[in-house]
C-alpha cells in the first residue's frame, strides 16, 4: 500500500514544524556558517551555554549538551531538544520537538517575535521507562527536574496528601522517591498543551489537552459551561493529518489544525482540534505509537522464549493487522490518500517512518 502526502507550508510562519532539511536552508537562505553561542535550558530554569557553529543540528547540540551534564551516549536517545515559552505568567508551553535535522540556531533567529527557548526534556510517553534512567545520576537529575517543574506548573495533578507528600521529599531532596510516588500521579508523564478549540461533541468547545498513556485525555468546556471529561485511546485511532489552514495576521498565532479518524462505539469520525501545537500533537501521537510496537515485539520476542514452536507470532500480528495508522501533512488544496480499512499497515511502520 502506497500513502502520498503532500506539504504545501510557508517558511514566513515562524511556528510551524521545520520540516525540511539542513540542505534546504543552505541552498535557500544562503546560510553562512560562522561561530556563536547556545543556550540549552534545563526544567529547573540553569541552562548551559555552548559554543557552537550555526550550522549545527539539534541532534549534533544534543550530543554535547548531553555530554556537559553527564548523560551517557547510550542514554541520548530517550531525550530530545524542545521550543518553549516560559511565560510570567508562570505557564510553561512546549511549542514543539526540535526535529534532529534541524539548525536550532537559525530557527530560534526565525522565532525571536515568539520568545521561544531550547531546553532538553525526555521524549518518551511511557513513564514505566523512568526505570531505565534512574541509576545515572545525570539522568535522574533531569527527570527530577521535569518532574519538578511539572508539578509547579500545574500538568501533574497530585492530591492534597500526595502533594504534602511531594514537598517533604524535595525538601529532603530524594529525587528517587519522588518520581517513584509521582508515578501514580494523574497526568503523570503526559505532554500538556495549551488551550485550545474543537468539535467535538459539538463546535466552537474549548479543550484542555494531556497527550499520554496512549490516550489524548480532553477536559472540554461545553457552551453551556459544563465540563466533560473524554479519553481518546490510540489503538482507536485510524488516522490524522496536520493542516495549515492560513497564515497568521498581526498578533495572531498561525492558523492550525489536526484531525483524526477515532472509532466511537463502532462508527469512524472525524475529530478536529484547532491549535498551534498541532505538530506537537502529532509527534506525541507518533512517539506512543511507536512505544506500542516496541512493546509488543518485545513482549512476541519473551513469548517465543518462552512457547518455542508456537504460534502466537501469528495471533500478535493479527492484533497488530487490527490497527491501521498514518499521518500526514497538507494544506488546504492538497489532499492525504488514506488507506483502505482491509488494509494492515500497523506492524510494518518503523520509527523512521514516522
Amino acid at each position: 500500500m502506497s500513502v502520498f502526502v503532500f506539504l504545501h507550508l510557508t517558511l514566513s510562519s515562524p511556528a510551524l514544524d521545520c520540516t525540511i532539511s539542513s540542505f534546504c536552508f543552505y541552498d535557500t537562505f544562503k546560510i553562512q556558517t560562522q561561530r556563536a553561542f547556545l543556550d540549552v535550558y534545563l526544567a529547573d530554569g540553569s541552562n548551559i551555554r555552548l559554543d557552537i557553529q550555526t550550522s549545527d543540528t539539534a541532534e549534533r547540540i544534543l550530543e554535547v549538551a548531553s555530554c556537559k551534564v553527564g548523560l551517557p551516549r547510550e542514554l541520548i536517545k530517550y531525550f530530545s531538544l524542545f521550543f518553549f515559552q516560559d511565560d510570567d505568567d508562570g505557564a510553561l508551553s512546549v511549542v514543539k520537538k526540535v526535529a534532529d535535522f534541524e539548525l536550532p540556531y537559525v530557527s530560534l533567529q526565525s522565532m525571536k517575535e515568539l520568545h521561544c527557548k531550547l531546553g532538553i526534556r525526555k521524549w518518551y510517553m511511557d513513564p514505566c521507562l523512568d526505570i531505565l534512567l534512574m541509576d545515572c545520576r545525570a539522568s535522574l537529575n533531569l527527570l527530577y527536574m521535569q518532574a519538578v517543574q511539572e508539578v509547579k506548573k500545574n500538568w501533574v495533578k497530585p492530591t492534597e496528601g500526595q502533594m504534602q507528600e511531594l514537598e517533604f521529599l524535595q525538601k529532603n531532596v530524594n529525587k528517587a522517591k519522588f518520581l517513584e510516588l509521582i508515578q501514580k500521579m494523574q497526568f503523570y508523564g503526559y505532554m500538556r498543551l495549551d488551550p485550545c478549540i474543537c468539535d467535538y461533541p459539538e463546535e466552537g468547545c474549548s479543550a484542555d489537552i494531556y497527550l499520554g498513556n496512549n490516550e489524548i485525555n480532553c477536559c472540554i468546556k461545553l457552551p453551556t459551561k459544563q465540563t466533560k471529561e473524554v479519553s481518546f485511546k490510540i489503538n482507536r485511532l485510524r488516522s490524522w493529518q496536520v493542516t495549515f489552514l492560513g497564515a497568521a495576521k498581526d498578533g495572531e498565532d498561525d492558523t492550525l489544525e489536526l484531525k483524526f479518524e477515532y472509532n466511537d462505539s463502532g462508527t469512524w469520525q472525524w475529530i478536529i482540534l484547532y491549535t498551534k501545537q498541532a505538530f506537537l500533537l502529532s509527534s506525541c501521537l507518533k512517539k506512543m505509537i511507536s512505544e506500542q510496537m516496541m512493546k509488543a515485539d518485545k513482549e512476541g520476542q519473551e513469548m517465543d522464549i518462552k512457547m518455542p514452536g508456537s504460534t502466537k507470532n501469528s495471533k500478535n500480528s493479527s492484533i497488530q493487522q487490527k490497527q491501521v495508522v498514518h499521518s500526514g501533512f497538507i494544506s488546504r488544496k492538497r489532499f492525504l490518500v488514506r488507506p483502505n480499512e482491509e488494509d494492515c499497515v500497523f506492524e510494518k511502520i518503523r520509527e523512521e517512518d514516522l
